[in-house]
């Protein structure tokens, strides 16, 4: 599905911060922009040069009179993703700032978000049938959405907090659940919205099989707290189920205190979820001191899933063992939460669409 408007900042004016060579290329080379590795045209581009970047999941306008540098896309109908060029993972495109029509050149400011000015899209992956249902409302806005942000464009937010205790989970490739219990009332989301009961919806399938709605009133009544929690539906049906699941299941990974509209920290959200005797997502640290080396974490990403060790995981997410903000997560994002995900490109190339 195409034509999504997003908060996310897929267009952005950034500096090459370096060209390499592609050992046996002669018309292509590689360009670092943010986090990103990007092949570019050889001698296109220059160290310190202002492009427009444009990352991956962008989809670009099709408009040959306005845009005609966007018209190589068009086999690809201009959609960006992950791809490999003689050995070398590329994810995103370099244009030139020439593209930015009607601006003078001075006036161009690093960093600026240029995805609505180009008319760029966010590529929405299609939602089967059994997870569409029929919508109640809008996602309640007394718990955030489930996000994170790519590590590739988040080298200050690395660096300011470097050596801070984190764990480290797996990603899921599924979508996007929250339960809850608000004032005695029992909700069910996707991503996006609030749902109303549905035989036939797997979110709502999920929930009676799991008994999720006695559970959450039972720790209401035991504990006098009311909480969400959150998770990845995955298996048959969701995502071209990637991981070759045998049946449908949610695995969570973050509990939220409804009242003080807080995330609890790790070990409370775990030891929550065990009392609740739900299964959580596969945790791969629990110990791991943050790093500010960006290409170290990609690597870090790869690997294979615990869930099928056979296959690769989509990548990993890193979070503080106690919850933090900072204002630059917020960004393009609906809350501050410090969170973030490295993606696995190997697995990008195999399942992106």
């Amino acid at each position: 599905m195409f034509g999504d408007k997003t908060m996310r900042q897929l267009a952005t004016i950034q500096r090459i911060k370096n060209i390499t060579p592609i050992e046996g290329a002669d018309s292509i080379e590689t360009a670092k922009v943010l986090g990103w590795q990007v092949v570019v045209e050889k001698g296109k581009h220059a160290e310190n040069d202002l492009v427009v970047f444009c990352e991956i999941d962008s989809v670009l306008p099709d408009d040959p009179k306005r845009y005609p540098e966007f018209q190589f896309m068009k086999e690809r109908k201009f959609r960006i993703r992950t791809i490999r060029l003689r050995k070398q993972i590329s994810q995103g495109i370099c244009f030139p700032i020439s593209i930015m029509e009607g601006k003078r050149h001075h006036e161009i400011k690093e960093g600026e978000d240029v995805t609505e000015t180009l008319g760029i899209l966010k590529y929405v992956p299609h939602i089967p049938a059994c997870l569409v249902g029929k919508v109640k409302g809008s996602f309640p806005d007394f718990i955030p959405k489930t996000d994170e942000t790519r590590v590739q464009v988040l080298q200050n937010v690395l660096t300011r907090h470097k050596g801070k205790l984190c764990y480290i989970t797996e990603k899921m490739d599924g979508a996007s659940a929250t339960y809850y219990i608000k004032n005695g009332v029992f909700g069910v989301c996707s991503r996006n919205l609030e749902l109303l009961e549905d035989e036939d919806n797997m979110f709502w399938k999920m929930a009676r099989e799991l008994k999720i709605k006695e559970k959450l009133e039972n720790f209401r009544k035991n504990h006098g707290i009311e909480i969400a929690i959150q998770g990845e539906l995955i298996g048959i049906g969701i995502q071209k189920n990637p991981l070759k699941l045998d049946k449908n299941t949610v695995l969570f990974f973050n509990v939220f205190f409804i009242d003080n509209f807080k995330y609890a920290d790790f070990h409370d959200c775990m030891d929550i979820l065990r009392t609740l005797g739900l299964e959580t997502v596969p945790v791969i640290r629990e110990d791991f001191a943050l790093i500010d080396n960006i290409d170290e974490l990609i690597k870090m990403a790869t690997g294979k899933s615990k869930l099928t060790p056979l296959l690769n995981r989509e990548g990993i997410v890193i979070r503080p063992l106690h919850e933090e903000t900072d204002l630059e997560m917020s960004i393009g994002l609906s809350n501050a939460r410090l969170t973030m995900k490295a993606v696995n490109p190997e697995y990008l190339l195999l399942n992106d669409g």
